[in-house]
């Protein structure tokens, strides 16, 4: 058997978003001879990153003081917040929670400021390999971290070796940092393994669709940030809104639907557009030009759903640990914190022990902490869960109590079990049209031949129990149309998965009611192209 290639580093990074990006930067400044990799499963740095994103700036001034000046992306400074409850036909102005103020915030493209923080780590003397995904965490005979393997190259849909095949390179380091975003798939089989979910919440997520639109002069109020809660959603499944008007009449519009939704029917991309055609949303998009979309899962369970960052040889960091602010709205800012304590860490201890309670008592930690009860608050409603999260906010998060997060996938109701309320959905007409088209909007890009990297492990559940129970709801869940359920000549049903559709969501892997469903990268480079989300 052919030996794998071997390449050695003092610290490895898996994952090019800000909190990997930011991690090999402060390592490189702390100690300009380590040796730092960073490995990114897509084309190029930046076209897997998708956020909403506003970029509370203060941990990026202190990292890179001058990057207001040097670097050239979207940068657009916030000006004004609104906050308003939707009904089906109205708009109603609501008092701005605190954690929604953006004064002093900018807004951003993540797939332009990961590009350029790529760049700005290069110049540093950091190895930079885009279009190589990590498959496996490896082990040393102590059972500690010592890297990874990448993903074999040129495999045939059967698995067979292509002409074109290549075996994945292991690269090996005394510290990994695993930095993959939300629902990782290396941070799932390291927080199994070594069991660092222990004592805590189940995580819990929400599932984020993006557009940036054209828009006919005069509509644009730049810096204007607006959020909205309510309609076309009912008042017990958690999600909301968000525009951000940008520069040159764009605007980047989106919506979040918390995968805790009880409804088996529910589309979260129907929600999505229905939310365009809310009479207020219309007026904005008519006439206007969709430039690109995409979609993302998002990690909501916050302080209590955190698991021990810290394992033998390696340090979870980012969305792959779950430090986003889903309160804000934010989590570039945590991620990039979170890198940079992690490099400052190790640069100071040299290992990987105790950065689980540095990180906890840290100001990114502190933060999720007085905000822990505001998203479990809304499961009994929208009403009860502004109140509370007034509470909340009003108290500074020293309540007593921590209030518990339920797993998505054990959220989802049965057929049998669930009414689905009348939610008055209007027939629509705005761009896309549906998913297949929205993925158009996403630069998609994987090879039909390769190998299918969504692993279902029993296919007979989806075709009788699934279907029978829950309608197969992977049909709906997926905003990218990758589940399919085909009727057989004889009547049966049959899965099919459209895999090349793949945005790399990973909502699949997390609100599959079975368990089922297991998301595992497909071969480097493949996925969507986000340029200026």
């Amino acid at each position: 058997m052919t030996e794998r290639e071997k390449m050695h580093y003092d610290h490895l990074v898996v994952g090019a978003g800000p909190a990997g990006l930011a991690c090999a930067i402060r390592l490189k400044q702390l100690n300009p001879d380590a040796t730092v990799c960073v490995l990114e499963k897509a084309a190029t740095i930046g076209a897997h990153s998708i956020s909403g994103a506003v970029l509370e700036p203060d941990v990026l001034d202190t990292l890179l003081p001058r990057w207001r000046d040097q670097y050239t992306g979207m940068q657009i400074a916030a000006t004004q917040d609104e906050f308003r409850y939707l009904t089906r036909s109205q708009s109603y102005r609501l008092p701005l929670p605190p954690p929604l103020r953006n004064h002093g915030n900018v807004i951003v493209s993540l797939s332009q400021l990961t590009s350029w923080l790529g760049s700005e780590a290069e110049a540093l003397g950091v190895d930079v390999f885009a279009g190589f995904a990590a498959v496996a965490p490896l082990y040393d005979p102590q059972g500690s971290v010592m890297g990874v393997q990448m993903g074999d190259m040129g495999l045939n849909a059967d698995g067979s070796e292509g002409s074109q095949f290549s075996l994945g390179v292991e690269i090996l380091a005394h510290t990994t940092l695993i930095a993959e975003g939300c629902r990782g798939s290396l941070a799932k089989q390291l927080i199994q393994h070594f069991k660092l979910d222990t004592d805590t919440c189940p995580p819990t997520f929400g599932l984020g669709f993006k557009e940036l639109w054209q828009l006919p002069a005069g509509r644009v109020k730049t810096g204007l940030i607006q959020h909205s809660a309510g309609w076309p959603l009912d008042n017990s499944t958690y999600g909301g809104s968000f525009l951000y008007h940008l520069d040159q009449d764009r605007v980047y519009i989106g919506f979040v639907v918390g995968l805790d939704y009880e409804d088996p029917r529910l589309i979260p991309f129907e929600a999505f557009q229905q939310f365009k055609h809310h009479p207020t949303i219309r007026a904005l998009l008519d006439g206007g030009e969709l430039l690109s979309a995409g979609a993302r899962t998002i990690a909501t369970g916050g302080w209590q759903s955190l698991p021990k960052l810290e394992m033998p040889g390696a340090l979870l960091i980012g969305d792959s640990a779950g430090t986003l602010n889903v309160a804000k709205i934010k989590g570039i800012h945590q991620a990039i914190r979170s890198g940079v304590e992690a490099a400052e860490h190790l640069a100071k201890t040299g290992t990987s022990t105790g950065f689980d309670a540095v990180w906890r008592a840290s100001v990114g930690g502190r933060e999720l902490f007085k905000v822990r009860n505001i998203k479990p608050g809304f499961k009994h409603g929208f009403w009860r869960g502004f109140i509370n999260g007034a509470i909340e906010t009003i108290s500074g998060g020293r309540m007593p109590w921590t209030l518990q997060h339920q797993a998505d996938a054990t959220r989802l109701k049965k057929l049998s079990d669930y009414t689905a309320p009348d939610r008055q959905w209007v027939a629509r007409d705005l761009p896309p049209r549906d998913r297949l088209a929205s993925v158009f909007f996403a630069n998609n890009t994987h090879e039909e031949t390769q190998p299918v990297h969504l692993k279902v492990s029993d296919t007979s559940i989806c075709e009788t129990q699934c279907a029978r129970e829950f309608g197969n709801p992977c049909e709906r869940f997926c905003p990218a149309g990758v589940y399919e359920m085909l009727t057989d000549p004889n009547g049966g049903k049959r899965l099919h998965i459209n895999a090349a559709n793949c945005v790399h969501c990973k909502a699949c892997d997390i609100k599959d009611p079975y368990g089922n469903i297991t998301w595992t990268p497909a071969e480097g480079g493949s996925g969507p192209n986000y340029q200026d989300l």
